[in-house]
């Protein structure tokens, strides 16, 4: 058995149907639970942060294990696993949001995909172990990201 319990969440006023197409310009705060505050101590430090959140509006139940990326039938089918789909066996969301700025308790960021009241299960700091200068991506997703 595993047992997660929510550190905070998150708090924004975007509609629920445009939080993953403004994503690049999204504000999010992020509160985190009174007795975590001294947790964040020298988060302010980092320009980004990983946030680990629950993605608790999935709303489906069960998980197909090969899907046609975003929806789209003319991608090829992929196993779930490797894509970035919402319905997922868990659906654990993680996100690299830029850190604009902490007050006490609250973490106000940039770029994260989570509705609001989204549960935040943890934080870590982006640093430069976490830089990969050259990845490797499936051609499908290079040609989709080649249109924008």
């Amino acid at each position: 058995m595993i047992k997660l319990n929510p550190i905070g969440y998150v708090k924004n006023d975007i509609p629920e149907d445009e939080v993953s197409r403004k994503r690049s310009e999204m504000i999010s705060e992020i509160v985190i639970d009174d007795c975590w505050a001294d947790a964040l101590t020298g988060i302010e430090d980092y320009s980004h942060i990983f946030v680990l959140f629950w993605m608790h509006k999935t709303g489906e139940t069960r998980v197909e294990q090969l899907i046609h990326p975003r929806g789209d039938n003319k991608l090829p089918l992929t196993g779930v696993l490797a894509t970035r789909v919402r319905n997922r066996p868990n659906p654990v969301g993680l996100a690299v949001a830029e850190l604009l700025e902490r007050k006490g308790n609250i973490l106000t960021v940039k770029k994260l995909d989570a509705f609001h009241g989204t549960p935040v299960l943890d934080i870590k700091p982006y640093d430069d172990y976490d830089s990969i200068e050259s990845i490797k991506v499936p051609e499908w997703w290079a040609k989709r990201c080649r249109k924008k």
